[in-house]
């Protein structure tokens, strides 16, 4: 439990090398949230910082202090330790977001993470050369593709200060004074930092990957970068995938073309997995039919800690696979168009039901974000007051101008049925993001007749 820090990596390394398994916690996660993760993990041991004992919840567990250790430390043999490590052993727990309100635990071993770089190599040719930054909480599954990425390969890792990676500003300046070439970001962190750098007169020249991830990403939202730089130098390459699945499952490379388009294409699975899109009786889509992703092949996570009810739910059986293979139920939604490479639709919980009707939000969203005048839109279903269940949208404007929001809501109804127009807009300065970088709907606040319009 440490803040990103060069200490943070090598506490990293230390476990790992000495045959354990490390549980990244966030210092500033609730107290709650901690005493749980140590609770369901059984940890052994926490390693931490001193100074940040006082913040932690109390727990009955051995504890190094590497800041106040350290001199002590520093006597140690700099030699490997004398252990042997297997590939099926597990390397990390990370935890996700549960929907019984607790979070779960996904164990990933050292040979799903080995085999997702040897996998990639061939569309990234990483190598000594590179400089990457680790930009995301390490908490955050990003963080493993961004860690090892570095230093299986003897790259480089530029760990981004927290305050660093809230400032666009200060985040394109270190990219350039330490010369970039492997850049991961989340759709909406790369936008903010998109907007910044198209303020400037000078480049990042140094970028030779950007890597999209973690979220849904909007290609149309890069044309002015695509303007800028081109397509092919920063190559920008949007990656689908879960951290059941170990990082990432899909690769496409991103062209000009495909800012032209409202599609979100996730391209095809990488070297060891396998995709199938499924409908609810385990039967294959057809081209141009949405369904369920699930994944299958070697990088599926053991399953969730203490969770075996919830493993068997979604690690199902393979029916097109060896016996005892397995597929993970993705919750996602996805399509082959007649052209070939996925699209990603959205969450099926993000389906809703407005007065009988069944609407999905990505769909008004879609419309909304086709608007020139409106740069950023989320759309979500509220009831803040009991039985008033409606649809809100949450615009952040193009920066030449304010939002006509009575010409949006005409425009909205030129594509729209009426059941499928908000009831209600609010103009946000920006998108909450979460401490990932990824777009955090929790923190959008309820209409206020100050800050919003309504419709009739």
């Amino acid at each position: 439990c440490i803040e990103r820090s060069l200490e943070m990596v090598i506490g990293l390394l230390g476990i790992l090398k000495a045959g354990g398994a490390y549980v990244p916690m966030e210092p500033n996660s609730p107290r709650e949230r901690i005493a749980y993760q140590l609770q369901d993990t059984g940890a052994k041991l926490l390693v931490t910082k001193a100074q940040l004992m006082s913040t932690l919840p109390e727990a009955e567990i051995a504890w190094v202090g590497i800041d106040s250790e350290w001199p002590e430390i520093e006597k140690c043999s700099k030699g490997n330790p004398n252990v042997t490590a297997f590939a099926s052993q597990l390397a990390y727990v990370i935890y996700t977001s549960g929907s019984t309100g607790l979070p779960k635990g996904v164990m990933i071993s050292h040979r799903e993470v080995l085999r997702l770089f040897a996998a990639t190599e061939r569309q990234f040719r990483i190598g000594c050369q590179d400089v990457w930054t680790m930009f995301h909480s390490f908490a955050f599954d990003f963080s493993v593709w961004e860690i090892w990425g570095a230093l299986l390969y003897g790259g480089r890792l530029v760990i981004v200060p927290h305050c660093v990676s809230r400032s666009p500003d200060e985040f394109r300046l270190l990219l350039k004074q330490e010369k970039v070439t492997v850049l991961n970001q989340t759709p909406s962190a790369f936008l903010q930092l998109m907007h910044t750098d198209a303020q400037q007169a000078d480049s990042i020249e140094s970028l030779r990957l950007v890597i999209f991830g973690g979220e849904a990403l909007e290609p149309y939202k890069l044309k002015s970068w695509f303007e800028r730089y081109g397509d092919q130098r920063p190559q920008l390459v949007n990656m689908y995938g879960i951290t059941e699945t170990t990082v990432h499952v899909t690769y496409r490379a991103l062209t000009m073309q495909d800012a032209e388009a409202a599609a979100s294409p996730i391209g095809r699975p990488i070297a060891d997995l396998q995709t199938y899109l499924l409908d609810a009786s385990l039967n294959l889509c057809p081209v141009g039919c949405g369904g369920e992703l699930h994944v299958g092949g070697a990088g599926l996570a053991r399953g969730y800690l203490n969770r075996p009810e919830l493993t068997a739910e979604r690690f199902i059986p393979n029916p097109f696979g060896k016996p005892g293979s397995r597929l993970y139920k993705s919750g996602d939604l996805a399509k082959y168009p007649v052209d070939g490479d996925m699209e990603y639709l959205g969450r099926i919980d993000h389906q809703v039901k407005i007065r009988g009707f069944r609407i999905e939000l990505g769909e008004i969203e879609a419309q909304l974000l086709a608007h020139p005048e409106v740069k950023e839109a989320a759309v979500l279903a509220r009831e803040d007051q009991p039985g008033d269940k409606r649809l809100v949208a949450y615009l952040v404007a193009d920066s030449f101008g304010s939002l006509p929001i009575d010409i949006l809501k005409t425009y909205l109804r030129l594509a729209l049925p009426d059941y499928m127009v908000p009831s209600a807009f609010v103009v946000l300065d920006e998108m909450p993001l979460t401490v990932n970088g990824k777009f955090d709907r929790k923190r959008l606040p309820a209409p206020d007749t100050a800050v919003c319009r309504s419709t009739s």
